[in-house]
Order: structure tokens, then sequence, then C-alpha cells
């Protein structure tokens, strides 16, 4: 997951290939608040792994449940059974209490507390499920959570009698929910409809808890996003919930209702989630390659897989199966599109973002449940269309986009939502050939931690476009510490290119390769085919770590036998080459400003003095308990700078356009400030917040 302040993606050409996507967060959380209402143990496999879900499970082992990771799936073992017990106050009796409910019972004063984030489905359905259930709770999120309205369901629940109390502003969280009195079932429930489904969900999940007789809601206003009211109905039909629908305005949970676990669940892919990559294919994959999503179809139980209707309508050409969808381009521009976008309010706005390539103006209506999600989203999507160079009018519930005369590099704020950050990513697909930065791209780990990981396994550019920071210097000038450094804050590549010879190094000789010119063909096909990579500071070989392997004394004097073989600095220079990847590369060496990246946007060179070096190199030594001397450290150093300067190939020295950066006193932290500093002066939308 990419956890850098900002991600800088560069222009994008193209597409092709597959992609595996993670569960869907509406089914995973209703997924889960299920399994935890029935009696025994469910099996739920491909859940998403996400903020939101990892929420809700914290919240389940407070409660009590049991939850064990088995693989690639989660037993849930639920707090039931519910049975019923005239002597109850309000007809629930639990067997066997929860630890926070038995606390909640003997202690009444004493609250569980329940953290839930930014998860609007956990927050909701538990709101509702706690207050039928019995006990003190205190359900809290983070700021923004503290502004998305509750207030409706609050009062739907308590017309039935639970008690519910604001922590802070009235009608949103932090609540306090104390046990209640007693329930008043035999009149219809009222809801409304028309600022979240979130609040008919809840009660669909949690009154059946309660169905000594019929109980009903009856929905006010108008129903917005159906679709997700679909998923929760086919989910409670799993668990043995029959619910009987009468239009979209009265729900009907039968008497006797009893929640009963099917044993194992799959949870399908996520459709909104679909929806970026529909998208990508639309955009970008040529019909001979098309972007191929597994994991979802035509025949999804989600809404948004209406996205596809969509995408059709805007020009994409779309083939599936039950659980996938091919995608490529069809018509282009795009065909702009006036679209009702109620059923699919989630994928509406990725509409928005392929909507800057169409042949006119889009509008999508039916929008205002975007104002209460993680952001105000209506304002937030027109804001953020408009950096890119769009018109955009913003209603009320609409947004009217009209694409870019002329396309504008823009640094993309994301409001800590996934969603924009995500849809928003497209938009390197420009045809002005602009870069786009990402601000706060792990807030995309709400739902899909790994949407850029995703992205960029199948986005396609020239290898000229992909952006290199070369950082070059002297042995025991720190360039490596700095170079992982600035690869982790940009959430790019990193590349030691003096560990390659090394690795070759001591590949050969584990091979039995004499490090000599007879040997020298062989070596080089090793050389070429090494299956490296650089991760948390580790240097892995087909997943062996060989760190440490490869910084021995015979390992350097090793990779000098090696790198005088010209065959293999041949192909060393090309396995160099292969780590320019999306979303960008930061190479540190002797000649990657000078040989291997000479187009690269930004090199610096280290200029550290070789007495500070020697000094540096002597505190490392000592604390690894090697005895050794100031004098004689710097009388290596000056002799290995006097060769390396002296080489005919790839001699030691600055490339003509690099900055040189002087860190004899410098901290690593101020080292890499400076080179961000010099990096972001070279964006097209430096400055931009």
């Amino acid at each position: 997951m990419f956890d850098s302040v900002f991600l800088d993606i560069p222009p994008l050409q193209a597409a092709g290939g597959t992609v595996a996507l993670p569960g869907s967060k509406s089914i995973s959380n209703r997924v889960l608040l299920l399994a935890a209402l029935c009696e025994g143990t469910t099996r739920v496999h491909d859940l998403l792994d996400s903020d939101d879900t990892r929420v809700m499970l914290d919240a389940l082992r407070a409660l009590g449940c049991g939850v064990v990771h088995a693989g690639s799936s989660i037993e849930i073992t639920g707090i039931g059974p519910f049975g019923r017990n005239p002597a109850s106050p309000f007809g629930l009796s639990l067997s066997k209490p929860a630890p926070a409910l038995r606390q909640a019972q003997g202690e009444r004063e004493a609250a569980t507390r329940l953290f839930l984030g930014n998860a609007g489905t956990a927050m909701r359905p538990l709101t509702a499920a706690l207050a039928l259930m019995g006990g003190e709770f205190e359900l809290s999120g983070v700021p923004r959570m503290h502004e998305r309205p509750i207030g409706d369901l609050v009062d739907a629940l308590r017309t039935l009698g639970c008690r519910i109390d604001y922590l802070g502003t009235e009608g949103y969280p932090p609540l306090r929910i104390h046990p209640a009195q007693a329930l008043q079932l035999d009149q219809p429930i009222r809801v409304r409809g028309d600022v979240s489904s979130q609040f008919l969900t809840a009660l669909l999940l949690a009154l059946p808890l309660v169905a000594r007789r019929d109980v009903v809601i009856e929905v006010t206003g108008e129903l917005i996003s159906r679709p997700y009211i679909d998923i929760t109905l086919n989910l409670l039909q799993r668990f043995g919930i029959a619910v009987r629908r009468d239009g979209w305005q009265r729900f009907t949970i039968p008497a006797g209702s009893r929640y009963a676990s099917p044993g194992d669940v799959h949870v399908e892919a996520d459709a909104s989630s679909a929806s970026y990559f529909i998208a990508l294919g639309a955009l970008a994959a040529e019909p001979a390659t098309p972007v191929r999503i597994e994991g979802v179809g035509e025949a999804s139980i989600q809404g948004d897989i209406r996205f596809v209707d969509a995408a059709r309508q805007m020009g994409a050409r779309i083939t599936g199966g039950a659980n996938w969808l091919e995608v490529a381009r069809g018509s282009w521009p795009l065909k702009a599109v006036d679209l009702d976008c109620n059923a699919i309010p989630d994928a509406a706005m990725t509409l928005a973002v392929m909507a800057l390539y169409a042949d006119g103006t889009s509008t999508l209506r039916n929008i205002a449940s975007w104002r209460v999600k993680e952001t105000d989203r209506l304002a937030a999507m027109a804001t953020e269309l408009r950096k890119l160079g769009a018109s955009v009018n913003e209603g009320a519930d609409f947004l009217r986009i009209t694409p870019p005369a002329q396309w504008r590099a823009a640094a993309i704020h994301t409001y800590d939502d996934h969603r924009i950050a995500m849809c928003f990513s497209l938009a390197a697909f420009n045809p002005a050939g602009l870069p786009v930065r990402i601000l706060d791209p792990k807030c995309v780990a709400k739902t899909f931690p790994d949407y850029f990981e995703a992205l960029f396994s199948v986005a396609r550019t020239p290898a000229p476009r992909i952006p290199v920071l070369c950082l070059d210097g002297p042995t025991a000038s720190g360039k490596g510490t700095l170079a992982s450094e600035v690869a982790h804050r940009l959430g790019y590549h990193y590349l030691d290119s003096g560990a390659l010879y090394r690795v070759t190094g001591v590949a050969a000789t584990r091979a039995g390769f004499a490090l000599d010119a007879a040997h020298e063909q062989q070596i080089a096909h090793l050389a070429a085919t090494l299956p490296v990579r650089f991760a948390g500071g580790r240097v892995l070989v087909s997943e062996l770590d060989v760190t440490d392997a490869i910084r021995t004394e015979e390992a350097g004097m090793n990779a000098s036998r090696v790198s005088a073989l010209p065959a293999v600095r041949t192909a060393l220079v090309a396995l160099q080459h292969s780590f320019r990847r999306l979303p960008g590369l930061v190479a540190d060496g002797r000649d990657m400003g000078t040989v291997i990246f000479p187009d690269a946007p930004l090199k610096v060179y280290l200029t550290a003095s070789a007495a500070q070096r020697a000094e540096r190199r002597h505190k490392q030594l000592i604390s690894k308990g090697i005895s050794t001397t100031i004098a004689t450290l710097r009388a290596d150093l000056e002799a290995r700078d006097l060769r390396d300067s002296s080489r005919a190939v790839a001699p030691l020295k600055p490339a003509q356009d690099a900055l040189l950066l002087d860190n004899s006193s410098q901290t690593v932290d101020a080292s890499v400030a400076q080179v961000l500093q010099w990096w972001d002066g070279k964006q097209a939308f430096a400055g931009q917040q």
C-alpha cells in the first residue's frame, strides 16, 4: 500500500491485463455483522481487508465474538442465540452474554467504547443492533464521522423505545447507547430514505433480533441508493431472514424470524472498485488487449454493477460472465451523457472523471447523497475537476461537466476520501501528457489498500515518461540510505545499483563459476535474469534475503571482479533499466545519472568529503564490534575515489545537469527534505495543495 504524503503519477498512455479485485465493502461489513448475530460459526471467504472491515472486526471482538483468521478466510463465532424470554423487558435473552454485555448488565454506568473510524457501514448498523441488544455503549469515529448524519436512524430507534444520547452535536455521532426499557413494535417504524439508505439497512439488519411479531418499517420520502437495499435483502435471505417488500416504501420482517448461519459465505469483489478499471479499459485498452476484471460480473447483487450500462452508453466495449468483465475502448472520444445516478452513487464519481474525455457536456443527476459521504463529494469533485481545466456547474443534486479546452497539471486534494483518490488517478491518461499528483494516496486503504499497485500493473506508458531520480556519489557517501528514504516518501521503486554487482558475484560463485573471462557469458546470462528486488531495506533474490551475504568484504571484491567483465556490465545495464517501472524510480550508484538514466529529470550528486565519510564509516563499524581507525578508513576511501573517478568505463563523476548536495554535516532527514524540494520544484503543479 502506498503510504506516502503524495503520489506523482506520470502521464499514462495505454492499459491491458488482468486485475483481481478485493471484496465488496458493502457486502463485507454486512456479512460480518450478520455472522455476529448468529449462533455458531460462519466462515467468510474473500473478505475485504481494509480500514472499514478492520474497525468492524475490532468492534465484534470487543462484543465477545470469536474472530479467527483461517488462511484466506475468517471464522466468526456469533454472540447468539437470542432466545425469547417473556421476563426480559424487551423480549431478549442472551444464553451466553458477550463480555461487553455482561459488563453492561452488571454495571450500568460502565460503557463499552467502540471506535469505528469513518465506516458508515459499521456505525449505522451497529447503532441499531446495540440499541436493541441491551447494554451501555459509546460509539465514536474520526472527526468526519462526527459530521455524517445519523439523526434519522436514532429518531426511528427512539420511537421503538431505544435510549440513545448524542455526546456532541445533535443528530451526529458520537453516541451513548443505554439498555431499552421496553420496545414498541405494534406500530410501523418510520425512517427517512432520502438521506442515506444505510439507515434502512441498519433497521433491516437489527430488527430480526426482536421480531416476536411482524415488524414493519415504512420509508418516508424517496428511498435513495436502492441497490444497496437489494444487497441487504439478499444477504438477509442467506442468513435465514425472508423480508417481505411492498415497493420501496414498506418492509415487513416476519414474526419468529431468527438468524441462521449459512456456514460459508463468499464475498463478491467490489463493484464500486470495478468502476475504475471499467473506466480504465474504456479510456486506454485496445480490443485485442482488454482490461480483464476478475471477481465480479454482470450478475452481481451489487447495484454499482449498473455502472457497466453507463460505461456502455459512453462508448465502452464490455463483455462479461458470472464473475468477470473485459473492457476495451469503443467510441473515442467518449460520448457525453445525461444520467440519473441514484442507483450508482459511489460509481458515479468515476463517471465524473470519464466525462473529462467526452465529446461534450455530461450531466450526472440525483446525487444529493454525495454530500453526506466521507466528505461533501459534490463540492469536492467540482473543485478538483476544475483544477484539471474542466468547466463544472455544481447543483444541489447534480454535476454538469464540460471537458477541458486545455488540460492542466494538478495536485488533487483527496479529503481523506478513498474514492476521490482512485477516480482522479484516471486523469493521468489526459491527452496533454501531463502528470497528476494524488495527495494522501494512503486514504485508499478504506476499501482498496492495493489500488495503486493494481492500477500500475495494467497501465502502460513509454519508459521515458516514467520519472527517475538519480542519486550518485562516492563510496560511503550515504546515497543508499538517502535514496531508499526518498523512494519511500515518493512511493517509488528503489534501485541499489551497487547491490546488483554484489548479488551477481555471490550468485556466480554459488553457481560454481570462476569470476574471469572464461565464464563471462555464463555470468552475464545469470546477471540478466537475476530476480532481485529491494524491500524494507533488504535485498531479496527469489524471496531469499541476501542482504548480509552481499555486505561482506569478499562480496565487495567479487563485485569488482564481475564489473570488469564487459558482457556482465551490459547485462546489468539492461537489468537496471528494467527497474524503471510505474509510478517511478529512485536509483543510487556511481553512474546512474551519467550512463544508466541520462534522461532522468532530477540528478543529485553527493559531495561529502572523504574525512566525513570516514568518520561515518568508523561509527558504523565500531557499533558492529569491528576494530579500525579513521585514518585507515579515510585512506581507503580516497584510494577508492581515485580508482572510481579514473575508470575508463563510466567513471565516477557528476552528470552535467546534476545538483550537488554536500551532506557532510547534514542529517538524513535534512538531505531527504532537500531532494524532495528539488523534485517538487520540477513539477508542473509545484506548490499546489
